[in-house]
């Protein structure tokens, strides 16, 4: 393992702050680089975590401004749609990961791996909360001989802001790509006008109105599984906890449908649930892929490669990490 630090471009933000915590709290001694276009920020932050400099990035530079300064991997906390963190990241022959770019913007991130594809691990981490939404279904989906249906509902309470990079990427997504991929059928359609328009009940049973939403979710669910029918929906609202009178939380409604492996029809219905919304969901599935790729976790370090969240994240050590933030994994009254 290489005593450099990893780079966190954006980790002064609000995925940042938790990132930044639970890299702390695992890891007391790892070196680590706050970078961002805000200096005093970045500074501040690593001043309350030790052990970490601040610095301010410059996207232009092909060194991000850094110079000679040394890294063993970068994590992009925020759109990069110069793909200039990558770009440095193959540079240095290092670990990249990335989780803001939508599924649209795949593309660049793609190509420039099969340019360089020896260089070092790239990982798509566009999952819905990294890893939170794919690890979990793909677990539930051992209990089936054949899925043939794979339903994702993703709540965020109307108080979970996330902070302003979250915004920028939601009105971004939302502006830039209406239609929804989906798989129907076995084949990749895009949703849009009417067809976007979807429902699905909360934790409490609340039914709340939602939209079609193209997360790469779909796409690798879809071939890890080979469910003929993926979608995806996102409502945004007031949460279970909140209705009851409690702080907001994040919901992801997981249902499955197929048959068991007796060949008998079978319907599953979870969730996963945290109390402080998406933001500590989304800093677990950062720290721990960077875990991976470096062999922090003791194992070797990642190969070279191109990789989804899942791909490399151990489901049983993602629980008991996700119960360690004090996340959930509830099982729901299947409809």
């Amino acid at each position: 393992m290489s005593s450099a630090p990893i780079l966190l471009m954006g980790g002064s933000g609000a995925i940042g702050r938790w990132t930044t915590q639970f890299l702390r709290d695992a890891h007391p001694d790892l070196p680590l680089l706050i970078g961002g276009r805000d200096l005093t920020r970045a500074r501040e932050t690593a001043a309350r975590l030790g052990n970490a400099d601040g610095t301010r990035l410059d996207l232009a530079d092909a060194d991000l401004g850094l110079r000679a300064h040394p890294v063993s991997a970068v994590a992009v906390l925020f759109p990069d749609d110069q793909v200039a963190g990558l770009d440095f990241a193959q540079a240095r022959g290092v670990p990249h990961l990335s989780i803001s770019s939508g599924i649209y913007e795949i593309a660049p991130e793609v190509a420039a791996f099969m340019h360089k594809p020896d260089a070092a691990p790239v990982v798509l981490g566009y999952e819905w909360l990294v890893g939170a939404t794919t690890i979990p279904t793909l677990e539930f989906a051992k209990a089936f001989g054949r899925v043939r249906d794979i339903t994702i509902g993703a709540l965020v309470d109307e108080q979970d802001t996330g902070g302003p990079a979250v915004a920028e990427d939601f009105e971004r997504l939302n502006s830039t790509l209406p239609a929804a991929l989906t798989r129907r059928d076995s084949h990749y359609i895009w949703r849009a006008g009417e067809d976007t328009k979807a429902a699905f009940r909360a934790v409490d049973g609340t039914l709340m109105e939602a939209s079609g939403f193209s997360s790469i979710d779909v796409v690798g669910l879809a071939t890890a599984t080979g469910a003929p029918s993926v979608q995806f929906n996102i409502a945004n609202g007031v949460s279970s906890t909140r209705r009851r009178g409690q702080p907001m939380s994040t919901e992801i409604i997981i249902e499955l449908a197929g048959e068991d492996h007796a060949g008998r029809a079978l319907r599953t219905r979870h969730a996963v649930v945290h109390r402080k919304g998406s933001a500590p969901l989304t800093g677990l599935g950062v720290v721990m892929l960077l875990e991976r790729l470096l062999g922090l976790d003791g194992n070797p370090p990642t190969p070279a490669g191109l990789y989804f969240p899942y791909q490399l994240l151990d489901p049983a050590a993602y629980f008991a990490r996700l119960k360690q933030i004090n996340g959930e994994v509830l099982t729901l009254e299947a409809l």
